[in-house]
């Protein structure tokens, strides 16, 4: 009788580690969906910063008729977003009627661009 009640502890034990390493796979810092996890903050930052580029880009339009280069939005106090928010790069490219402020990452990883025109929207290469 006692055999039968320690081999149902040494299996209940198994099944438990099991679960549990099943459950230490799942918080691996070094996976790559807990990667995507910790990235989110940073896109949604970016993703504002883009925005809030546009915004001067249009506040820009509006008092000197014409849009701006990175430089000259933050020369001008337009925005206090500076060239980047590592390891993304900030660039914008203006002409007559219309922007493009892009996001480049300077690392591996996703998404590698990110983009927002004079529509207001943002884009990514995913």
């Amino acid at each position: 009788m006692q055999l039968f009640g320690f081999l149902g502890l040494v299996i209940t034990l198994a099944i438990g580690m099991y679960i549990y390493s099943l459950q230490v796979k799942a918080i691996d810092p070094t996976s790559s969906s807990s990667a995507m996890a910790t990235d989110a903050p940073l896109i949604a930052g970016v993703k504002n910063d883009l925005i809030a580029i546009g915004s001067a880009e249009r506040g820009h339009l509006a008092s000197q008729g014409r849009y701006a280069s990175l430089d000259e939005l933050i020369s001008g106090n337009y925005i206090t977003v500076s060239h980047g928010r590592p390891p993304y790069v900030y660039d914008v490219e203006v002409s007559a009627g219309n922007f493009r402020v892009t996001a480049t990452r300077t690392t591996k990883g996703s998404p590698s661009q990110l983009w927002l025109t004079d529509e207001m929207q943002v884009h990514s290469s995913e």
